[in-house]
C-alpha cells in the first residue's frame, strides 16, 4: 500500500502524513499523449476518525510534464489539491477495504488527480500557437498556378443562382 493510514493509531489520536508517493504506486494510467506523470506526488495529509469512517484532509501536489496544444512546447504544469478533503466510510456498501488495520487512500488520491488533470494543456494562458509561414515559403510549398485555378473555380461558383 503506497500511502495507507493505521486504525489502531487512529482510534489514539489524530495521524499527520507527510512524504512522496512514486507516481508508479499510484498507477494513475494517464492515455493522454500531452501529458505525461515522472515526478513524485507529495503529500501533507491529517487523518482523523469520525463515527464510521475516516476522514482525511490537507494538500496533494503533483507536477506534471506536458506538451502544450497549441504549440507543442514542452513545459511542467504543477496540480496543486490545496484542501483537498476525503471521507472513507468503514462500515455500509461504500465501506473502504481494510487490511491490517489499515486503510489505502491510494484509489481516493489517484480519482480525485485523475479528474484534475488538465484536458488542453497550455504553456501560457494566451499561447498563439505555432508561428505562422511566410507567404514566401507557402508559396515555395505550393505548385505555380495552382491558387489561382483555386481562386478562379471559386469565382464560376459564386456566380451560380440558386
Amino acid at each position: 500500500m503506497a500511502l495507507a493510514v493505521n486504525l489502531r493509531h487512529l482510534e489514539a489520536h489524530n495521524i499527520r502524513l507527510k512524504g512522496e508517493v512514486p507516481v508508479e504506486e499510484l498507477d494513475l494510467d494517464v492515455h493522454d499523449e500531452v501529458i505525461r506523470t515522472r515526478q513524485p506526488l507529495r503529500y501533507e495529509l491529517e487523518a482523523q476518525k469520525v463515527e464510521d469512517g475516516v476522514l482525511v484532509q490537507g494538500d496533494l501536489h503533483l507536477t506534471l510534464d506536458c506538451e502544450c496544444v497549441r504549440c507543442l512546447k514542452p513545459f511542467q504544469y504543477p496540480l496543486n489539491l490545496r484542501g483537498w478533503a476525503c471521507l472513507l466510510p468503514l462500515k455500509g456498501e461504500d465501506a473502504v477495504p481494510v487490511a491490517n488495520d489499515c486503510v489505502d487512500l491510494t484509489p481516493a488520491v489517484r480519482e480525485d488527480i485523475l479528474l484534475e488533470l488538465p484536458q488542453h494543456p497550455l504553456c501560457e494562458r494566451e499561447c498563439g500557437g505555432l508561428p505562422k509561414m511566410s507567404a514566401a515559403r507557402a508559396k515555395s510549398k505550393n505548385p505555380a498556378g495552382k491558387n489561382e485555378t483555386a481562386s478562379a473555380a471559386w469565382a464560376e461558383l459564386n456566380k451560380l443562382k440558386l
